[in-house]
């Protein structure tokens, strides 16, 4: 495949455009806003400079790179293209519409994609006249250095399209995993205890952000802790992938939001985008230090590696993915130390059932529900 489309020109969008574009492929990125695309060629002319300066690629491998991706002013110019890859705003009913349109100007061979991170990739097929040429192919952000690639097939898409994906995706220097279509896939659906016990322990004033990231980092050797992730992510997109796996799972209440977070949203608190999130990023400011605490660390660290793997048992019970793929993802897609699987092994599956006992026992809740698997292993 080497005609392929970008629909979006946003950091995503222009991250997939620079993966296609250094392994050949001649690229057309199309955002509605024409001006994003601009800036987002010019930003990327930067980050290619910078690479050349730092020896990491040749002068004229940008010059390649640059060469191969072309600015499409109308969903028209993807007429020649193989591969498209949506790269829009996460809302199912603009998606739908862009790919409806855009099955009057393609190819009959076509494939059709999305890098929704949190859509029904059956939903947004089911729309087509040809749902069986459509598939999930989600990056992790940014997508030039994250290996991480979700090939998710839906139950229309046609038997053999995955595998092909899966190929391409190896061919572009990626590291790719098959998913199950459910909402999260695996590494979206997996994470989130490792963010909703964060905020749920700082809810309830059982510890501070710091301490939390702290324990995470110093005990889980986790890069970072979940509020640092947070911000760097955003925490309005956190929320908004956490809002939408939650509805997705017919309010299962093991995925239930943050009222914390939900109103940081509302502040405007976004993380280091705009300045502050819940740590202040503004010229000058401070981090606070962590009081370290070594018996509220382990509490800390406990029960949000034990929820983690309890998500990864439960992963591997429903079939979400092989094994080898769900230590893969959450190695690949979000720089977990281990594998949750081969962890949960090296503290001992008892240990995690008993902390998930006790706490469904302090609280009450579903949320700590154990997966039938986790009480067998």
């Amino acid at each position: 495949m080497k005609y392929v489309g970008i629909i979006g020109a946003g950091t995503m969008g222009i991250g997939i455009a620079q993966v296609a574009a250094t392994n050949g492929c001649k690229v057309w990125v199309y955002d509605a806003n024409a001006k994003q695309v601009e800036t987002a060629t010019v930003g990327l002319e930067k980050t290619l400079t910078k690479l050349v300066d730092k020896q990491k690629i040749s002068a004229e491998k940008m010059t390649e790179i640059l060469a191969n991706i072309s600015i499409a002013t109308e969903l028209k110019d993807f007429k020649d293209c193989e591969l498209i890859i949506e790269a829009i705003i996460e809302n199912k009913e603009i998606k739908t519409k862009v790919f409806t349109e855009l099955e009057n100007y393609v190819s009959e061979s076509c494939i059709l994609s999305s890098n929704t991170s949190s859509i029904s990739i059956t939903s947004l097929g089911a729309e087509l006249k040809k749902p069986e040429r459509f598939i999930g192919i989600h990056f992790f952000n940014p997508a030039p250095l994250m290996p991480l690639v979700e090939v998710i097939p839906s139950l229309l898409t046609e038997n053999t399209l995955a595998e092909k994906i899966y190929n391409l995706m190896k061919e572009w220097g990626k590291t790719p995993v098959i998913a199950k279509d459910i909402p999260g896939f695996i590494v979206n659906r997996i994470a989130r205890p490792y963010y909703g016990e964060g905020l749920r322990i700082v809810e309830e004033n059982i510890a501070t952000p710091e301490q939390v990231d702290d324990a995470m980092k110093t005990l889980g050797n986790f890069k970072m802790g979940p509020f640092e992730l947070m911000d760097l992510i955003g925490v309005d997109v956190n929320f908004a992938v956490t809002t939408t796996v939650y509805k997705d799972y017919f309010y299962d209440p093991k995925y239930k939001p943050s009222l914390l977070q939900q109103r940081m949203s509302e502040a405007r608190l976004h993380g280091r985008k705009t300045g502050k999130g819940f740590y202040d990023y503004s010229e000058g400011a401070e981090k606070p230090v962590a009081q370290k605490d070594d018996a509220l660390y382990q509490q800390i660290f406990l029960r949000i590696i034990s929820m983690l793997i309890n998500e990864a048992v439960e992963a591997k019970r429903l079939g979400v993915a092989n094994d080898e793929d769900i230590e893969l993802a959450m190695q690949k897609g979000v720089n977990y130390p281990k594998g949750l699987l081969s962890w949960g092994k090296e503290i001992g599956y008892a240990k995690i059932s008993e902390t998930l006992q006790n706490l469904y026992e302090e609280y009450q809740e579903e949320r700590y529900r154990q997966s039938p698997l986790l009480r067998k292993l």
